[in-house]
């Protein structure tokens, strides 16, 4: 059984920085290409990174230079640093493959940027 557990979210100030984690199991995780999405209140799902197999990155424009996915295939998990955080980062935060997302969504983590 597919599982995607999202964890890292929480509460923090403009300019701050979290980073998520994302634990699957139940899928040949080296051989996904990954995905960080996010979906604000009334607004639909956004991908926000993606991560080949071999370490290849793209970024939703208007996070490039503050995020960065990486991942650990030893440890089937992916992550995503998030810096200089603005309140537009404001979403929950889920992971799923890419480009489909056919995986078993997760709970996401919930991610607040706010003073």
């Amino acid at each position: 059984q597919v599982q995607l557990v999202e964890s890292g979210g929480g509460l923090v100030q403009p300019g701050g920085s979290l980073r998520l984690s994302c634990a699957a199991s139940g899928i040949i995780f080296r051989i996904n290409t990954m995905g960080w999405y996010r979906q604000a209140p009334g607004k639909q799902r956004e991908l926000v990174a993606a991560i080949t197999t071999g370490g290849t990155t793209n970024y939703l424009d208007s996070v490039k230079g503050r995020f960065t996915i990486s991942r650990d295939n030893a440890k089937n998990t992916v992550y995503l640093q998030m810096n200089s955080l603005k309140s537009e980062d404001t979403a929950v935060y889920y992971c799923n493959n890419f480009p489909n997302g056919n995986l078993n969504w997760g709970q996401g983590t919930q991610v607040t940027v706010s003073s």
